[in-house]
């Protein structure tokens, strides 16, 4: 009896141990699959008075994509707290779907700060435009570590209409900035001058990109357009951004 007992309980102890070893695999592939999302925290432009911040389809149409494919998304500002908005239009199903989802509301409200985030977590960060990106992703130095770490941990970067002003910073760890040598796009300056506002942004994104040693493409006003070079995903604008979800997704899959 004892001999049978005593197996009894070597199999269940192994059969408890093989289902917590697959927990915890079910655990780590689950904590394998976040992205962190870049938000601005400016919200005027310049000083004409008028309010800015991030442009919410630019985070809206990649998160439908990616929350859709099983990803977790966390969103980082330079301030953390709560992010302006731009472009708010909830006819937008997409845009309506993420500002009702009780748990995303709640994270765009309350954005973790730079030095929250630890970037082993994350398999791709991705910048959301909007204007006010042109006044504080650039020079965020704790945002270009960031990134420059998840990139040379494998993953992925992204980043969508004026969101590249926070790539033409970051240097890898070589001292060579991410962008070099690279295809890439971003906001034009023909849209710039669309807008009104050329003269009012603190530099002109194409401009410094190209500066940065990127090779820079771009189609007419207001055109989807998506750059991917060596996991470095581009938009160059608004009507972009979906198809800049999709494009994070395939290089993902690689």
């Amino acid at each position: 009896m004892n001999t049978i007992k005593s197996k009894v309980t070597v199999i269940a102890t192994l059969i408890i141990g093989a289902f917590s070893a697959n927990v915890q695999a079910q655990d780590a592939g689950a904590s394998k699959k976040k992205i962190l999302f870049v938000v601005t925290s400016h919200d005027k432009k310049g000083n004409t008075g008028e309010p800015t911040g991030f442009y919410l389809s630019e985070v809206t149409h990649p998160w439908k994509v990616l929350t859709e494919a099983g990803y977790e998304i966390d969103f980082v500002s330079p301030k953390g707290g709560k992010a302006p908005v731009d472009g708010f239009d909830l006819s937008d199903p997409d845009n309506k779907e993420f500002w009702n989802n009780k748990e995303y509301h709640n994270k765009i409200e309350h954005t973790l700060k730079p030095s929250q985030v630890n970037p082993a977590d994350y398999v791709a960060i991705h910048y959301a435009g909007g204007h006010g990106a042109m006044w504080d992703f650039a020079d965020n130095k704790q945002l270009a570590q960031l990134a420059a770490k998840i990139y040379e941990n494998g993953g992925v970067v992204s980043a969508v209409c004026h969101g590249p002003a926070g790539l033409v910073n970051i240097k890898l760890s070589k001292g060579n900035y991410l962008v070099s040598g690279k295809k890439v796009n971003g906001f034009t300056n023909e849209e710039e001058k669309a807008v009104k506002l050329e003269t009012v942004v603190p530099f002109l994104l194409e401009d410094k990109l190209i500066e940065r040693g990127a090779k820079y493409e771009k189609s007419g006003l207001w055109q989807e357009h998506v750059t991917v070079d060596q996991r470095l995903v581009t938009g160059q604008n608004p009507q972009s951004a979906k198809g800049v979800g999709q494009a994070v997704l395939v290089e993902l899959k690689k």
